[in-house]
């Protein structure tokens, strides 16, 4: 469920951040992917790591926003 994912995010991201990287995890409550998405695009996030519901199996999904490319 959403905490999966919310762990699954924050492991990630502290992983991510060690390596050097800056990560923002968007786990608003109550706010739609749809809109989590937009708003990635709107700061100009160039990559998007999504821990949605194949996260569970260990799946993530990486969109690139220049290509679309996921």
């Amino acid at each position: 469920g959403k905490a999966l994912q919310t762990e699954l995010a924050l492991d990630v991201s502290e992983k991510l951040n060690a390596a050097g990287l800056r990560v923002l995890v968007d786990d608003r409550p109550g706010v739609s992917p749809g809109v989590k998405f937009t708003d990635s695009e709107l700061i100009g996030v160039p990559k998007i790591l999504v821990a949605g519901r194949r996260s569970a199996d260990g799946v993530l999904e990486l969109k690139d926003r220049r290509t679309g490319e996921r």
